[in-house]
């Protein structure tokens, strides 16, 4: 009767203790995450440096928003494996269900009697205690794959609440940052733009190449000189934002255009920094690339970002690394959109793309000589 209550009860109350899964647990370290965000968020009003802790908080809560994504992906698919498990061993059950029953409702009397005599109900008494322990061991099992699959419907109905928190926290640390950028006094300037200048450099050239040329050919007398020096760090930079990479440099597209940069796709609004310390050379609206931010880490060195829809700061500044240049285009996804990506691991809600080109003397180089583009985020 022990066995069967027991059975029975984990089957109804799913049990006390749930059963430790890898995408459980990978999904409750996600909402920790997103919680460890909020109170950075909290924390960085009261910051000395509120740009670069707010930098952090928006990393924090992008990473979360992943981990989240990811958690609920891999939990949404450990679900679907066990009720269809537990679908396909329905008449497995009913038999294992039937045979307790039929050993607890039967009288000891009646279960010693036998055809053969004492000594075929010695024999079967003995089979019986062999069987007995197989049919616990059945039981348990099955009880645990029936709390395994409440534990991960009650995170997958907690969600919700955990991504609204995510989504609306990490919304208000990108408007805290945007202001606290705006309000920004304290970055050193090694020269001062010419609008004028910059206007006419972009009205006569057609391409990015002739753009950047013309650009690096600006410096001379103009700007103050840098003895700033990130040799000794190329192939060790991390990517200025998180992404998968999409295509690499020299690999056509679909139309079968080659690019001499790598195209990284990325989660709508995500923020994109500086990989290392630089002076912004350009910012802003360029041909048909949309924001474009041209980085200059060391003299006759270009990091060219662009795609962005929303850029930071102002030509001349010198950024520290990690400093934020802007953000990717793309509309805050809905709740339900993520939800409904949970058992997606394919990439498709990274609807934003980044091209990075890397130039040397003038000279378009792989940016995987700089970058550890075999690390996506």
């Amino acid at each position: 009767m022990i066995l069967r209550a027991t059975l029975l009860g984990l089957m109804l109350w799913g049990g006390a203790a749930a059963a430790e899964t890898d995408p459980a647990d990978a999904a409750l370290d996600a909402a920790l995450l997103l919680e460890q965000a909020g109170v950075a968020l909290s924390e960085a009003n009261s910051a000395r440096d509120r740009v670069r802790a707010l930098t952090a908080t928006v990393q924090a809560y992008e990473a979360g928003l992943a981990a989240m994504r990811d958690g609920l992906r891999r939990v949404s698919t450990r679900e679907g494996q066990l009720t269809a498990q537990l679908r396909a061993r329905e008449e497995e059950i009913a038999q294992l269900l039937g045979v307790l029953q039929t050993i607890e409702t039967s009288e000891p009397p009646v279960l010693l009697l036998h055809p053969a005599g004492p000594m075929g109900a010695a024999r079967s008494a003995m089979m019986l205690a062999e069987v007995t322990p197989g049919l616990n061991a059945r039981a348990q099992q099955l009880a645990r794959d029936l709390d395994e699959v409440t534990t991960l419907r009650t995170l997958q109905e907690d969600a919700a609440q955990k991504l609204e928190y995510g989504l609306t926290g990490v919304q208000k640390a990108r408007s805290e940052l945007s202001l606290a950028i705006a309000n920004r006094t304290d970055l050193p300037k090694r020269f001062d733009e010419d609008p004028v200048r910059t206007a006419i450099l972009i009205s006569s050239t057609e391409t990015l190449d002739g753009f950047a040329s013309g650009l690096a050919e600006m410096a001379d007398g103009e700007i103050a000189s840098t003895t700033a020096d990130v040799t000794n760090r190329k192939g060790t930079l991390t990517l200025p934002v998180q992404g998968l990479i999409l295509r690499r440099a020299g690999e056509a597209d679909a139309a079968g255009i080659k690019r001499e940069g790598v195209i990284v796709a990325t989660r709508p609004r995500a923020l994109v920094t500086s990989p290392t310390a630089a002076t912004i050379r350009y910012l802003g609206p360029l041909l048909d690339l949309g924001n474009v931010v041209i980085l200059e880490p060391q003299p006759d060195t270009f990091f060219v970002l662009s795609g962005l829809q929303e850029v930071y700061g102002e030509a001349g500044q010198v950024l520290p690394e990690g400093a934020p240049v802007g953000l990717m285009g793309g509309a805050a996804p809905e709740i339900g959109a993520i939800l409904s990506l949970s058992g997606d691991g394919t990439g498709t809600d990274r609807t934003e793309t980044l091209y990075i080109e890397v130039r040397e003397g003038g000279s378009p180089v792989d940016p995987d000589e700089w970058f550890r583009t075999d690390k996506d985020g």
